[in-house]
């Protein structure tokens, strides 16, 4: 499998006009981005979010050529029948175009609970959202009573004619189960290539055992990098400022797994991922200006590439 790569949505895209929307997006196609990726929060840290399936709906209708993420999103805070009319929905709107990316999220408590969600809940209602949204996505009529959820004979109609594929995020090894019975891919963040790979193995392994051997695997990294053409120093304090900016939390706890410098020195810094089975980097690109992600972007993706051609096979 050849290498793909996202960009998080460009920070200032939605305050341009609807021109330079499409403008953007054109540019991000041309620059050698497959999708184009974006965080799902309801209420973090102070209130700030994004729906998801709001900004992919209007992402995937501003250029036909663009496939649109969701990652990761924060499935135990939703009921999994309206999440599964939502993925057949854009199945419809964007056939081919889209990828599913979900976790349990765990960084701010209080969003679970704003929701009505208790947190030590989120493992199991993603692992039952799951199984009730692939059965109902599948075409079959859904019966199913577990611990959090309970529905009778769910369908949803009409069955996406291509079938979105559903990656999973988060570093436990309870998430790599929920990925091996469940997923098309594991997502990683904030992990080193040692560890990638052995989860990696993880979730094949966990797969093989669930019968699950055909599955044509994409698993995926997704950074925060700094990115200047010629000043690390300015590389690295974008990053910085707007990982804490984001999640409040100091800059100290992600430095290690957050790669910053020029487009070659990032590279080198994420290779070590494509060796450990990585095909996908979701990259989200922090720049002195905000203006500069796409071109930085692409630079980054260019120099990615040197490095795949025997591995990515």
């Amino acid at each position: 499998m050849e290498l793909k790569f996202g960009l998080a949505t460009p920070s200032n895209l939605w305050a341009l006009d609807w021109q330079a929307r499409q403008q953007t997006l054109a540019g991000i196609v041309n620059s050698g981005f497959d999708h184009v990726f974006m965080a799902d929060h309801v209420s973090f840290r102070n209130g700030s979010g994004t729906d998801g399936f709001v900004e992919v709906a209007s992402l995937s209708q501003l250029n036909p050529d663009i496939g649109v993420m969701i990652s990761i999103y924060l499935l135990p805070l939703r009921h999994p029948l309206p999440v599964a009319r939502q993925l057949a929905s854009m199945a419809r709107i964007a056939p081919g175009r889209m990828i599913f990316g979900v976790g349990i999220g765990g960084e701010d408590r209080h969003e679970s609970e704003v929701c009505g969600v208790d947190p030590r809940r989120r493992g199991v209602r993603a692992n039952e959202s799951l199984e009730i949204i692939k059965g109902v996505l599948n075409g079959d009529s859904v019966t199913f009573a577990g611990r959090e959820f309970a529905v009778t004979d769910a369908v949803i109609k009409p069955t996406p004619r291509i079938p979105i594929p559903v990656l999973v995020g988060g570093r436990s090894d309870a998430a790599l189960t929920r990925a091996a019975k469940f997923s098309e891919g594991w997502i990683g963040v904030w992990c080193s290539a040692r560890r990638f790979a052995d989860a990696v193995e993880i979730v094949h392994n966990e797969a093989s055992a669930l019968g699950r051997r055909d599955v044509a695997w994409c698993h995926g990294y997704q950074p925060w990098v700094g990115v200047d053409l010629k000043s690390s120093k300015k590389a690295y304090d974008a990053v910085k400022t707007g990982m804490e900016g984001f999640y409040h939390i100091p800059f100290e706890k992600f430095e290690r797994y957050t790669p910053s410098g020029t487009p070659a020195e990032v590279a080198e810094q994420l290779a070590p991922y494509i060796e450990s089975g990585c095909r996908l980097f979701n990259l989200k690109i922090c720049a002195e200006h905000a203006e500069e992600e796409v071109a930085l972007g692409a630079e980054v993706v260019a120099q990615l590439r040197r490095f795949a051609p025997a591995q990515s096979a």
